[in-house]
């Protein structure tokens, strides 16, 4: 890494420099433009239909491929942000998928529009690994859950704007939305050229351009997986993307067949607090999780514990109910305290793992819950086909969640211990 980067106060008693924080804006803006470039296709769809004709299956396809590749690729990319400079790795994906959200408004044919889904794939999944990452280089002490939570929630933002892209469509036309934020994301990450930089570590000062310090994949895998508490956090990751990708993909449909509403309506319950409630989450899950740490070291792992017993009840009860208040106050209260794991992901992993290989954790841990989460979601499908109650289902996600609650304690008692022998 650079040697003439900005060295950054590590004492958990001190105020952070203004350079953490520039760093979680900068970032900010980057996430938000990550996953409105990647979602805002799903909101454009009867548009590029018109003009590209292609079966529902083929349009399904083109947010599929880029979930396979993404999810397969991240740990890779995590590979390389621990490997090389976290902030090139962020501006090189940030430049190619905003070229290719570019070159996206050209594309003519289903199977150009499918290559340059692939293309946005493998470019973003450079992304999160090295961001949060890199946020937690700069946050080491009593302010790295709620930098994260900040970043997460810049994410979720651009989340929510993805209906801009519909908008554009249907008042011009599709190309100018990807020419728009392509356009966008590719100034943007000059602009970073000049201020984003890596955090100076120890570790940085001692000749880390020598060979023998850069991680390698594999041993770098070994090393994880060496460690059963990674395994318990890989476990841990992936059922909650089961939960997640079941509870966003079917919950519409919830809502509109157990309370017969209208589709409109079971969107609008089912979208429209989701993201308001869970970006109060992960700012609210970071601000604690930062206070708490300053008397208990284990606050970071306590506090998504505790939000998980507070969600798990909560669907329990909104999948059961015939009163739509409560399910509402139940999914509400999922949204809200179930991304306390989200922001404390990273943190716990930094107690968890070798700290030359937090990327990469990062990125293993991203494509377990990408892959096991889909083929969750699938399954939901597959078992309502044979007439499974979707109260049942939830009740499932309710006990994965308390499993979860079970995996994160022995993390805890694993952190513990290898305190105690230190």
């Amino acid at each position: 890494m650079d040697a003439s980067l900005t060295n950054v106060n590590t004492s958990p008693g001190k105020a952070m420099p203004f350079k953490a924080w520039l760093v979680v804006g900068l970032l900010c803006v980057v996430g938000c433009l990550n996953y409105l470039d990647r979602n805002m296709i799903t909101t454009m769809r009867g548009s590029i239909v018109t003009s590209i004709p292609m079966t529902d299956a083929q349009f399904g396809l083109l947010t599929s491929v880029f979930l396979w590749v993404y999810g397969f690729l991240s740990p890779i990319a995590g590979f390389l942000a621990d490997r090389y400079s976290r902030s090139r790795v962020i501006i090189a994906s940030l430049f190619i998928w905003s070229g290719v959200t570019f070159l996206t408004a050209h594309a003519t044919s289903f199977q150009g529009l499918l290559v340059s889904r692939a293309l946005m794939g493998i470019s973003e999944a450079c992304y999160l690994p090295a961001a949060l990452a890199l946020i937690a280089d700069y946050h080491k002490g009593s302010t790295r859950s709620l930098a994260i939570g900040i970043h997460l929630a810049g994410v979720m933002i651009g989340s929510s704007l993805g209906f801009l892209g519909g908008w554009i469509a249907q008042d011009s036309h599709w190309n100018n939305a990807f020419t728009i934020f392509g356009g966008i994301g590719i100034v943007y990450s000059g602009i970073l050229f000049f201020f984003l930089r890596d955090a100076k570590t120890k570790a940085t000062t001692v000749d880390a351009g020598t060979d023998i310090l850069k991680p390698k994949f594999f041993p770098a895998l070994k090393d994880l997986f060496l460690k059963r508490s990674f395994i318990m956090l890989f476990i841990f990751w992936g059922l909650l993307g089961i939960v997640g990708w079941m509870i966003v993909g079917w919950l519409p449909t919830y809502y509109k067949e157990h309370f017969n509403i209208s589709q409109a309506k079971a969107g609008a319950f089912a979208t429209a607090y989701m993201y308001p409630f869970g970006m109060a989450g992960v700012i609210i899950g970071g601000i604690l999780a930062d206070w708490w740490s300053r008397k208990n070291a284990n606050a970071r792992i306590l506090v998504p514990i505790i939000g998980l017993c507070a969600a798990a009840p909560a669907v329990f009860i909104a999948g059961s109910t015939s009163a739509i208040f409560l399910a509402l106050a139940g999914f509400i209260t999922y949204a809200f305290a179930r991304v306390f794991s989200d922001t404390n992901l990273m943190p716990i992993l930094t107690m968890v793992a070798n700290k030359r290989y937090v990327a990469t954790g990062y990125g293993v841990l991203n494509m377990f819950a990408c892959v096991i989460g889909g083929l969750g979601n699938y399954a939901t499908g597959v078992l309502r086909d044979q007439h499974v109650s979707m109260t049942l289902l939830f009740r499932m996600a309710s006990v994965l969640m308390i499993v979860c609650v079970g995996l994160l304690y022995v993390v805890k008692k694993d952190v513990e211990k290898s305190a105690k022998a230190q």
